[in-house]
């Protein structure tokens, strides 16, 4: 056994350099950078807009953000809490204290990067989505990259072959990567977590963990996209206010520590003092790599998989849905991460300039010793909770992604043995090394990732046109009358119009 996981090890460290080397980082940044410009910083520019229409909405009756009449979708809350239950997970509390025992506190301002212009790659990724979803053999909405990169790509001239080949391989990716990432990853998090505060034998603990997850993993996952939207509409807001408040609290008592904290941040990101020796240049980088890596790590745009979920949504506009977006990326990172770093950074668990961990733990014990240095016993508690909460909901997040890349290579009918793999598959995450599972994570991450952007650059102008028309239509009021874009497809474009919301 240990001669086969070294060889996986060696293996995968060989593929996830290639994947996560400079060309891979260059499009993956790249692409939120280009779509940032094209369409003019609207991030910046439409903040407020997007906050009125997002979270704003949610207190708006008229809205209906959390109401669906449609019983082959759900609502748009829905598919912001689902997809923030695939994005807030192990990612925000052991990816970030990873990224900082490795790149340093400068890694975190590059996770701040990742996610600033990750909005615009996120946002484009979800009105893609919804311009080319269709309905599948039961009447739900399909959506996702595979989609728009046949149906988009595919249209364009010389693009027939290559946005088939493409749609294959990111479904595949996103198949495989929904075993580690979404799977094993998890759930290597939740017994290490569960062992930490149990002082038993760990192969016992873990089995009995991986049973007791697979059995609510049944009871959720195979009732469905409608089960697994409502069990993550109730945990998930719950999960990321508990979280924010422990860790602010926190952040409170070390309160004359922050200021120093974000010293490093920025010095860690540029390194100046290092740079001046000579060393500069390296040092940035390595910053530079983990930030982005647990960044996209974490809030996972540019993968094209939350696409998956935003596209079920019952919402007409695909704008709106990439508003939708552009929170999720702001409230993964941009909150919940800084959250997680700023308590590592001003409990004194690890040096403030080289984010080397004083007691040489790492990731979840890292992040574990934080909690309890301000907590005491409770802290442990605390974390472990979170843990398993976001964890549980990044399995069910993830168990949805899977499905419909499996239903794009194989069917619709035949989605249930994929659900049946995905829950078999918690009993090797029990078992498997932490570490192992987070590097494959990393790897089939980047693997999805690449065709994914693809699609998204050479779309890129048609995302432009879409977000034109609705601000023409619904910002700026420059064209109230203009007609809206929809669909890619006249007789969903027809539906969707003949709607009254």
């Amino acid at each position: 056994m240990e001669n086969f996981t070294q060889t996986v090890t060696n293996v995968n460290g060989a593929v996830n350099d290639v994947v996560w080397g400079v060309p891979a980082l260059v499009l993956l940044i790249g692409t939120g950078v280009l779509m940032t410009v094209l369409t003019r910083f609207f991030q910046f520019r439409r903040f407020g807009h997007m906050w009125k229409e997002t979270i704003g909405a949610l207190f708006n009756k008229d809205k209906g953000i959390r109401k669906n009449q449609d019983v082959h979708s759900i609502s748009q809350f829905q598919s912001l809490c689902t997809a923030l239950s695939a994005t807030i997970g192990t990612g925000n509390i052991a990816g970030v204290a990873y990224a900082i025992t490795m790149g340093g506190p400068g890694a975190v301002f590059w996770m701040w990067i990742a996610a600033i212009v990750g909005m615009m790659t996120n946002y484009s990724e979800n009105v893609l989505g919804i311009f080319f979803r269709r309905r599948n053999e039961k009447g739900e909405w399909s959506g996702g990259a595979m989609y728009y990169l046949k149906d988009g790509v595919g249209k364009m001239k010389y693009g027939k072959v290559a946005g088939s080949i493409l749609a294959v391989l990111f479904s595949f990716f996103a198949m495989i990567a929904s075993f580690g990432i979404g799977n094993m990853g998890q759930v290597a998090s939740i017994t290490e977590s569960i062992n930490t505060l149990i002082p038993a034998d760990s192969k016992i603990v873990n089995i009995v963990t991986a049973v007791v997850i697979m059995i609510f993993l049944s009871l959720v996952i195979l009732g469905g996209l409608k089960r697994i939207a409502t069990t993550n509409e109730r945990i998930v807001p719950f999960m990321a206010v508990f979280f924010i408040i422990g860790s602010v609290i926190i952040i409170f008592i070390n309160i004359t520590k922050v200021p120093a904290a974000f010293g490093a941040i920025f010095k860690g990101a540029f390194n100046f003092k290092a740079a001046a020796g000579g060393a500069g240049g390296a040092i940035i980088a390595k910053a530079m790599t983990w930030g982005f890596k647990r960044g996209v790590f974490s809030n996972e745009a540019g993968l094209g998989s939350s696409v998956m979920v935003h596209s079920a949504s019952n919402v007409k506009e695909p704008i709106v849905q990439g508003l939708w977006g552009i929170f999720e990326v702001f409230a993964d990172t941009i909150i919940v991460c800084t959250c997680t770093a700023l308590v590592i950074l001003t409990t004194g668990v690890v040096d403030i300039n080289t984010g080397v961990s004083v007691s040489g733990a790492s990731k979840l014990g890292l992040a574990t010793e934080a909690f309890t240095k301000s907590f005491g016993t409770f802290g442990g508690i605390f974390l472990a909770v979170a843990v398993c909460l976001f964890a549980f909901t990044t399995i069910l997040g993830w168990s949805y992604y899977g499905t419909k890349a499996w239903e794009y290579l194989f069917g619709t009918k035949s989605t249930v043995v994929y659900k049946v793999i995905f829950i078999a598959m918690v009993a090797v995450g029990a078992i498997i090394d932490v570490s192992l599972a987070i590097d494959l994570s990393d790897t089939f991450n980047g693997l999805m990732a690449i065709p994914n952007l693809i699609g998204v650059v050479c779309l890129s102008s048609l995302v432009v046109k879409l977000t034109k028309n609705y601000s023409d239509r619904k910002i700026t009021k420059k064209d109230p009358n203009l007609k809206p874009m929809l669909s890619a497809f006249p007789e969903i474009q027809k539906e969707q119009e003949a709607r009254e919301d």
